[in-house]
């Protein structure tokens, strides 16, 4: 029985790990779910988890998961009446929010304007100011000459971070170290940001050496509540991407929490922000004092670490407040229990600059007592794949996540620890070895993180993860030869007596 009755069918415009996810929770509360596909996903996971699948194109994403034109055809073909946008792909595409709108969808997200001032870097700097959130001392300004772009860097102080004003994940992002570097970060920068975003505008940034990277996860009904759902630590980061989260943040005071969680509050609010988002914060961690990065304006990659600590299904409330309900809750009844500590399995060779690997998946073997996209105490394995999928380039080579909670931060990590250990992944150069040896390095276990973690501590990681990698990628062994059939029995002469 459907408990939602606004969602009537549920459209799921990505594939993956984070469809199956959603899909999940739909079914579990009765809202039939429609995925599209790729013609290379035919036989993928999530098409299985669907009650309806849809061909929407070839191979490349540009020619099917952002075909936005085709995703709502099959939303208006089926009767879809809402559409979960996931992450990446559309997810955070104002153009898309959108049109769903115009053809009477739901999109199960914010509303278009504060996509778009949020996606916005320099637009965000700016609503963020008005609203007192801390920023980076930095520069944020239209005048984007390179002669101003210079003297506003020797304002700020080397070194200096310039970014790209849209976008993310460390593309049109360079470090200028002096006055020396400084014209060549910025016109790096502007021609990685035009090639990737379309957009060669960047923001200055006063370069934080050793910072923590420390988001709150938010989320604002249609009718003036917004409540966040305790932060996380994504610090330990390969290629500016985040591998390793936990929650909540280990090792800060409750008054710097506090202070974190209402600047997050007031940042979502300023923008008049609703469902699910995630607000990024800088910390340093010489001075503890914090400042605003971005805003995620979607369900994020390493949610399910605020579910273990929270107990809520965030997806079930994205679906209940696009729904237009009110939030079955206050802030004072959303507790935070134990330590939960998250793990992105990758498809990929640490020793090659992280090179993405591809190739079938011969085996794939999760610990035992392991539970799939659901709330538990064990161990939580969201995958996307089955052994004998292939991974392919042309999408994310993220093979699965893995969740592990415990009382405190000690038994999350003996627990993780030990899952690694009991997790079985062949035939494809993946991360799991180097993830154990992060688990046991003697900083990581006292807390001592910042987003430097892995250059920091390069040469001894890399050296100590060889060996145990190295065993993650060996195919199965051979099962062993059959044994000879017996000898027939020996025939009696009919001569003997």
């Amino acid at each position: 029985m459907n408990q939602l009755g606004a969602v009537r069918k549920l459209l799921v415009a990505n594939r993956g790990e984070i469809a199956c996810r959603v899909m999940k929770t739909a079914r579990r509360l009765g809202v039939p779910t429609v995925a599209v596909y790729s013609k290379v996903d035919e036989m993928a996971k999530h098409v299985t988890y669907a009650d309806e699948a849809f061909c929407i194109g070839s191979a490349a994403a540009k020619d099917s998961y952002l075909r936005k034109d085709r995703i709502i055809d099959v939303a208006l073909r089926t009767g879809a009446t809402h559409i979960h946008p996931g992450y990446g792909f559309l997810s955070e595409n104002t153009d898309f929010a959108q049109d769903c709108a115009s053809n009477g969808i739901k999109f199960v997200g914010p509303p278009a304007s504060a996509i778009r001032a949020m996606g916005d870097k320099i637009e965000s700097k700016v609503i963020m100011e008005k609203a007192g959130v801390p920023l980076v001392p930095g520069y944020h300004g239209s005048d984007q000459s390179l002669e101003t772009l210079v003297e506003e860097c020797k304002k700020i102080g080397f070194p200096v971070l310039v970014k790209a004003a849209l976008g993310g994940g460390g593309k049109g992002m360079k470090v200028a170290q002096s006055e020396d570097e400084c014209v060549d970060a910025i016109q790096s920068a502007q021609r990685e940001a035009l090639s990737s975003f379309g957009d060669q505008r960047v923001l200055l940034e006063k370069y934080v050496g050793q910072p923590r990277h420390i988001e709150v996860q938010v989320l604002a009904d249609g009718h003036g509540n917004i409540l966040h759902f305790y932060e996380r630590d994504c610090s330990v980061q390969r290629r500016h991407q985040k591998i390793i989260e936990e929650a909540p943040a280990f090792g800060i005071t409750k008054d710097f929490q506090n202070q974190l969680h209402k600047a997050a509050i007031d940042a979502a609010r300023a923008v008049g922000y609703e469902n699910a988002g995630t607000v990024e914060f800088l910390v340093d961690a010489d001075t503890w004092e914090f400042y605003f990065m971005e805003m995620n304006t979607r369900l994020q990659v390493e949610h399910p670490v605020s579910e273990s600590v929270t107990g809520v299904d965030l997806v079930e409330l994205q679906l209940r407040v696009a729904s237009g309900e009110e939030m079955p809750f206050k802030q004072k009844d959303v507790k935070c229990d134990g330590h939960a500590v998250e793990v992105r399995l990758y498809a990929e060779n640490p020793y090659n600059d992280f090179l993405p690997a591809t190739g079938d998946l011969l085996r794939l073997k999760v610990p035992p007592e392991t539970t799939e996209f659901a709330l538990t105490d064990k161990v939580r394995v969201d995958s996307g794949v089955r052994q004998g999928d292939s991974v392919t380039d042309y999408y994310d080579p993220m093979i699965a996540k893995m969740i592990t909670k415990g009382k405190d931060r000690a038994e999350a990590i003996t627990s993780m620890q030990k899952a690694l250990g009991e997790l079985q992944i062949a035939d494809l150069p993946n991360n799991v070895g180097f993830l154990q040896t992060i688990m046991k390095h003697e900083k990581f276990l006292e807390g001592d993180i910042e987003t430097n973690f892995i250059p920091k501590h390069e040469k001894e990681l890399f050296a100590k993860a060889g060996e145990a990698e190295r065993r993650h990628w060996l195919p199965p062994p051979p099962p062993p030869p059959a044994p000879p059939p017996p000898p027939p029995p020996l025939a009696l002469s009919p001569n003997v007596a």
